[in-house]
């Protein structure tokens, strides 16, 4: 038969582990539920940008064999920026499609073109802003730089990203995003990249929380009346 101080024992680490995990497991099961109810289109701020956006035309574009590039041209694409033609090559030089001439960057006006472009209408701007790095917890970590940041007038607090060295309209963070983003975290315990489901932190508190059901598990056989009176009965 266990003896009684061994049951304390159980009890002790079980109780104590439950109160070191509880708050983890708490996170988990919120942020599950955040997860769960929420759509992740509306997340991406997808009802934030037009749906349906007409297609450029442009007359009188000269041909790319003639633009005075150095390099050899693996990649080409043309970029409205403000209605004027650009092709974009080996995706980090800009050439105007009708002139050949090099456009180092777009300005904070070309910027805020592009943005009306892509995001519905009746959104107020209140800063332009140009950011040349990022830290491992801001919401454009990853994206490429430098960039220009437009923030709106907004409850939900809306921000956009458009590359400054191709004009591209790289993506859009709002409120719910950024909870999602909070949750997201302390799901997956990567408290520096957020993506990381192989980090030490999230494996110990997998062990830990395998550790504290199998401690429940003991604790209810080693107290268990019905277990005890089994043993008991076969004792004598």
């Amino acid at each position: 038969m266990i003896k009684r101080k061994t049951i304390r024992k159980f009890r002790k680490v079980h109780r104590y582990l439950g109160l070191f995990l509880g708050i983890q497991f708490l996170m988990w099961t919120i942020s599950g539920m955040y997860f769960s109810w929420t759509d992740i289109d509306e997340i991406h701020g997808d009802h934030f940008r037009k749906k349906d956006m007409a297609l450029s035309s442009f007359d009188n574009l000269i041909s790319p064999s003639e633009i005075i590039s150095p390099l050899e041209i693996t990649s080409l694409s043309l970029q409205d920026i403000g209605g004027t033609p650009y092709y974009l090559v080996n995706g980090d030089q800009m050439f105007n499609a009708t002139t050949g001439v090099l456009k180092e960057e777009i300005s904070k006006d070309e910027a805020l073109m592009v943005v009306k472009k892509n995001m519905i209408p009746g959104l107020r701007v209140k800063e332009v802003e140009r950011i040349t790095a990022t830290g491992k917890h801001h919401e454009y970590r990853g994206g490429p730089l430098p960039a220009y940041v437009i923030s709106f007038d907004t409850a939900e607090d809306i921000k956009a990203y458009v590359s400054i060295a191709d004009g591209s309209f790289k993506t859009l963070r709002h409120r719910d995003w950024r909870w999602f983003d909070f949750l997201w975290m302390t799901h997956t315990m990567d408290y520096e990249g957020r993506d990381d489901f192989n980090n030490i932190i999230l494996r110990a508190f997998s062990l830990l929380g395998l550790v504290t059901v199998l401690s429940g598990f003991t604790l209810w056989y080693v107290s268990s009346p019905t277990i005890r009176n089994r043993f008991g009965k076969k004792k004598m």
